[in-house]
């Protein structure tokens, strides 16, 4: 256990921040899996805006690398535009 006042309040942040990033990131985990499973066309491209905004937010706050987010957002592309053609 930490002994300065500084390193516990470090503990209470980190876990705050930890819960939070663990939350947006199944979060936009479970936006994927929604676009992956949609068919119609105009819904499918809703939510690849909001997919893509979701990976680069990610992507900035370093929770996950920016080259994931790149090559999550290239798959979801192909597939959006095989859809919507």
């Amino acid at each position: 256990m930490a002994n300065h006042k500084s390193a516990i309040k470090r503990i209470r942040a980190n876990e705050a921040k930890r819960l939070r990033n663990r939350y947006q990131h199944k979060s936009t985990r479970t936006l994927i899996k929604k676009l992956r499973a949609t068919t119609d066309k105009l819904v499918i491209v809703d939510l690849f805006k909001q997919v893509s905004s979701a990976l680069d937010k990610l992507a900035k706050k370093n929770i996950i690398h920016k080259n994931k987010a790149a090559n999550q957002k290239s798959k979801l592309a192909k597939l959006v535009n095989k859809l919507a053609a």
